[in-house]
């Protein structure tokens, strides 16, 4: 097996996990409408993380084009994609008596740890672009500068604000989403 493969087949399951658990967690809306209330700016949060990933998958093929591997590339990759399962348990958590199965409660509740790890993870992106070299940063501009100079100070200011008013949580996660389809509309069907 070569590293590729190899590395393929880690990132694959992980984020299998991931997606699988948000699909078991948005599907039990449906299968019990009366056992939790779902949230709307929590769903934006489901629904972005989910964009993420499927985007995360799509350009993980362009690495079999990487014919050396780094332990510090693969490293980057793995903390990646364990950030994003991560991301993906805190949104549907195993049970949410503590927060009387509400998904409003358990959102605000966990909104530090939320937003604290999606800028972990722009971080941790910015320094895995910047260790591929200027010619691979060049390769994503202007959108990637546009998203790292946005995404990290939205996401750390939503860490800190502690008002419950939605339209912060909500504005952001759409301005999210608006902009990771434009990103990759404009990478994948664009120029391409």
């Amino acid at each position: 097996m070569d590293t590729f493969n190899h590395l393929k087949t880690i990132i694959s399951i992980i984020l299998s996990l991931g997606i699988g658990t948000l699909l078991n967690g948005s599907v039990k809306f449906i299968q019990h409408p009366g056992r939790t209330r779902p949230f709307w700016v929590h769903l934006l949060f489901v629904l972005y993380i989910f964009i993420l990933m499927i985007h995360f998958w799509w350009w993980e093929y362009r690495l079999r084009a990487l014919t050396s591997w780094t332990f510090t590339q693969y490293i980057f990759i793995i903390a990646y994609i364990i950030l994003f399962f991560v991301l993906c348990t805190l949104l549907y958590p195993a049970d949410l008596k503590d927060h009387h199965n509400d998904y409003k409660t358990y959102f605000y509740s966990r909104r530090k740890w939320l937003f604290g790890f999606l800028a972990i993870m722009f971080c941790l992106d910015l320094v895995d672009t910047l260790y591929k070299g200027r010619e691979y940063v060049q390769s994503l501009m202007p959108l990637y500068g546009i998203r790292m100079i946005t995404h990290i100070p939205l996401s750390l200011a939503l860490i800190f604000i502690s008002s419950k008013k939605n339209l912060y949580y909500a504005g952001t996660l759409i301005f999210f989403i608006l902009f990771e389809v434009i990103f990759i509309y404009k990478r994948y069907y664009l120029y391409s």
